[in-house]
């Protein structure tokens, strides 16, 4: 492992802070974390280890956060958070094996639908509204299929999550939040788990990041939690259109080769 300048060292700790504020809110801390890791000299299979490791800190702290405010049951979620782990891990062992390029296509204008369901939909606040499927099945078929993208490949689980929650699950805002957290910090945690194993993990420098991942978790869940779905839907919004942006301005992006841009 190569040695950091302090400069860098105080850019991933500010980044980790900032991620893990937003992510406890929205998701997407990783739209901040793993091109900081990078800008820091990572390789990209390094960066991807070290941000799976910080951002359990993250996920933790804003799970225990919401919890403590009794705004999501911890046992009754455990069923669904072992089925986000399976997947997970399930998705980091075929990840070595098949081409993610499909995916990466997809995934941007994915992003930007979600935006635009919780941009337009009406009366988005909240209050919980019926459910279409019950939590039996929506963990067993939606949760591991999340994990299962989270291992594979990563960049917006969480907003799938919460997008599960409202609109089958018909949790308010707020309560979608907060229940998804668990489930990402064990979809976090199965692809943590692939990636302790192939040993590309910078575990003093992710564990840096954790605790400020930690602090700046609680002080976004916190915001979140007084403010409600007034902050969650558009920070929301923001965050899957900046991810989807991020994502097509990169000059390996299959759509940009496909057009020749």
């Amino acid at each position: 492992m190569f040695d950091l300048s302090t400069e860098l060292v105080l850019l991933l700790a500010i980044a980790a802070f900032g991620a893990g504020f937003i992510d406890s809110i929205a998701g997407g801390g990783g739209l901040i974390t793993v091109p900081a890791l990078m800008l820091a000299g990572f390789s990209p299979v390094e960066a991807l280890g070290t941000n799976k490791l910080q951002g359990l800190f993250g996920t933790g702290s804003a799970t225990i956060a919401y919890a403590s405010k009794g705004h999501v049951d911890l046992g009754k979620q455990l069923p669904s958070a072992f089925l986000s782990v399976v997947g997970s891990v399930a998705g980091a062992l075929l990840a070595t094996v098949l081409p993610g390029d499909l995916l990466r296509l997809a995934l941007p204008f994915m992003l930007i639908a979600i935006a635009l369901y919780f941009a337009l939909k009406p009366n988005m606040n909240d209050i919980d509204r019926a459910e279409r499927l019950s939590p039996l099945l929506l963990g067993l078929l939606i949760v591991p299929a999340i994990g299962f993208y989270d291992g594979l490949f990563g960049p917006g689980a969480g907003s799938f999550f919460m997008l599960a929650f409202v609109s089958l699950a018909g949790y308010g805002v707020l309560k979608a939040t907060a229940h998804t957290k668990l489930l990402n910090f064990a979809s976090n945690l199965g692809g943590f788990g692939a990636f302790a194993a192939a040993g590309v993990i910078s575990w003093k420098i992710g564990l840096m990041m954790g605790l400020c991942q930690f602090l700046g978790a609680r002080a976004g869940a916190g915001l979140a939690m007084r403010i409600g779905a007034r902050l969650i839907k558009p920070l929301l919004v923001l965050t899957c259109i900046a991810l989807a942006v991020k994502l097509l301005a990169d000059p390996t992006h299959p759509l940009r080769l496909l057009i020749g841009v």
